[in-house]
């Protein structure tokens, strides 16, 4: 898939600019003859779930295709096991780095203290996670990774959503993975159907981020028309908390992790920039996966060890959504309800980010990551729908520092196994200095 990352960023950026100008306006002119939302708010909200809603459709095949084909890519690989090892190791430092940054600025800004409860929307959060949740959601109910639920409606109908749970499809695409590895030359067939399948897909999933510029617009339009500058000030040290923790982590962790891999950072934002902007404005680990890998070639890593890392990371490597908005935002509704946290509860901030951060799952939003860590400590779980009336605005950088910290990973791994082609990281064949 190829796109001319320059034009389509400017289109993205004026995307951003009208969303935000109709945003206003729909805001402006209040509610609409039945007291709902003005015909301009709807006609937002309708275009962005529609783009929403066709990424959304994308992800199945594309983490089952793009996870298979990534495992079977390891049979090319010299040290196979010792890459993904390393990967792994990587995945969980960065992240260790980034709930530290997270827990520390919480802890001196204390961002829900002080706040009255009157003074937040409440909106009930759709999914709770929990840890025996979480462990049963590792469990395949079917082979198609389905699930459903009933919703009952206040006259007494009942409808039913069908959907796919992406932590289960990514147990299974695991599993298939590993077996075509076991099973050798017999598989070949089934792979090469699978590489088609991933052509095919990334296909479509091309055309679809084409489409961004107009969704990003419709996104920004209808959470300012929705919910103004109100929320945002009412939670503005807990927004400015998180955004400030982003930004540590992309534009000091990041770099200081790059040098001291031997690596200038400039040469790596240059390259990686589409995919995190894209990533920003679609909100979508998952979405942006052909674009990361294409930035992580681009850099100078091996093929095969990119085609790996990538998808892998696309679903499990959240330092923004896994790492420093829970550990952020547990410390807010602690705050909120005046519960004090002791340095056991710190500890198992640390422990669920590290170690759960698979259950974001590479889709927008961080809602199950957040109620997972709540539930662990104990915490109200009403406090995750404090937060839900801003969690757009702040998924976007989340999902903007996931994709950087997977291209990083992907990026200090082939360079200290020495498969980075480093002529190609720097573009021009400047070398960094020994």
């Amino acid at each position: 898939m190829t796109l001319h990352y320059r034009s389509f960023g400017f289109q993205v950026l004026v995307g951003m600019v009208v969303g935000l100008a109709l945003g206003l306006v729909a805001r402006s002119m209040g509610a609409g003859p039945d007291g709902d939302l003005n015909w301009l708010a709807t006609a937002l909200k309708t275009v962005g779930s529609i783009f929403v809603s066709l990424l959304k459709a994308i992800v199945p095949p594309l983490v089952f295709a793009a996870i298979v084909a990534s495992i079977a890519n390891l049979r090319a690989l010299d040290n196979a096991a010792r890459l993904a090892g390393q990967t792994l190791l990587w995945f969980a430092l960065t992240a260790l780095i980034a709930v530290a940054i997270g827990i520390t600025i919480g802890v001196v800004v204390q961002p829900g203290v002080g706040i009255g409860a009157a003074a937040l929307p409440v909106a009930q959060p759709d999914s709770v996670g929990g840890w025996l949740d979480f462990l049963k959601g590792l469990v395949p109910g079917n082979s198609l990774a389905l699930s459903g639920s009933t919703n009952v409606a206040a006259d007494g109908t009942a409808s039913t959503t069908v959907s796919f749970n992406v932590l289960q499809l990514l147990v299974i695409s695991i599993a298939v993975g590993l077996a075509t590895l076991k099973v050798g030359d017999k598989a070949e067939p089934f792979l090469a159907f699978v590489r088609s399948l991933l052509a095919v897909v990334r296909a479509i999933l091309g055309w679809v981020i084409r489409l961004t510029p107009i969704g990003s617009a419709a996104l920004i339009g209808t959470a300012i028309a929705t919910y103004g500058w109100s929320a945002l000030a009412q939670l503005g040290t807990f927004t400015a908390a998180i955004y400030l923790g982003l930004a540590l982590v992309l534009l000091v962790v990041y770099p200081l992790l790059l040098i001291a891999n031997g690596l200038k950072p400039g040469p790596f934002f240059a390259k990686a920039w589409p995919a995190i902007q894209l990533g920003f404005v679609s909100r979508s680990s998952v979405g942006t996966l052909p674009v990361t890998e294409a930035v992580t070639q681009r850099m100078g890593v091996e093929t095969g060890y990119a085609a790996f890392a990538i998808p892998l990371a696309s679903t499990t490597k959240m330092d923004g959504c896994a790492s420093i908005y829970p550990a952020l935002a547990a410390i807010f509704v602690a705050g909120f309800y005046g519960i004090p946290l002791h340095f056991i509860d710190y500890v198992l901030i640390v422990f669920v980010s590290v170690i759960g951060s698979a259950a974001t799952a590479g889709l927008t939003g961080a809602i199950v990551m957040l109620t997972l860590t709540l539930s662990t400590l104990g915490l109200p779980l009403e406090g995750a729908g404090l937060l839900l009336a801003i969690d757009p605005i702040l998924d976007m950088g989340r999902t903007a520092v996931n994709v950087a910290g997977q291209v990083l990973v992907a990026t200090i791994v082939a360079k200290r196994e020495g498969i980075l082609d480093e002529a190609a990281y720097y573009g021009d064949g400047e070398l960094a200095a020994a």
